[in-house]
């Protein structure tokens, strides 16, 4: 299937979420929430969010103002796995810069954290890499989340063998 046939397709089934959920209380939430888990690299491109302004109706400045706002939309493509490491003071004093450095490292993504990105995705898409301002887990500093899951005291050792586990299981599949 080509671009213009997913693209068709992702179009056609926006339509049929546009229609569940018009009329609901929130339905531009619901709306954009679905839209997002519709695309393969869970993000809202700009075919789609015009697509959703038309079909609801509601202006395109107001839709890009409801996804910019709520930090769970992405509007560029994301990695197979997330990784997010804790930039807060504790963290930061037991050093989680350091990590984050060594993240890049590992990742090959070192030019983007030297050019200040706090967001971003490895070329190969496997990775989107963040950093959060603190989890509210100060005594487990460092910390960073694996896929939604905090992992506490981390070392770059430690770091180094999640990223093998993640490796493994990529060649399981």
């Amino acid at each position: 299937m080509d671009g213009t046939q997913t693209l068709s397709r992702e179009l056609q089934e926006i339509d049929s979420v546009v229609t569940k959920h018009k009329g609901q209380h929130g339905e531009l939430l619901s709306i954009l929430e679905e839209t997002q888990l519709l695309n393969e690299q869970k993000f809202l491109s700009e075919e789609a969010l015009n697509h959703v302004a038309l079909r609801t109706g509601v202006p395109l400045s107001r839709v890009y103002n409801v996804v910019t706002f709520f930090s769970f939309f992405n509007l560029k493509p994301q990695g197979k796995h997330t990784l997010t490491v804790c930039r807060g003071t504790a963290c930061h004093t037991k050093g989680s810069k350091a990590l984050l450095d060594d993240l890049g490292l590992m990742l090959g993504c070192s030019k983007e954290l030297e050019e200040g990105e706090s967001f971003f995705t490895t070329p190969d898409n496997r990775f989107t890499i963040s950093t959060v301002a603190c989890f509210g887990q100060c005594a487990l500093a460092p910390v960073v989340a694996i896929d939604g899951i905090i992992h506490s005291h981390v070392t770059t050792a430690k770091l180094q063998k999640l990223l093998g586990k993640i490796s493994k299981e990529k060649k399981k599949s």
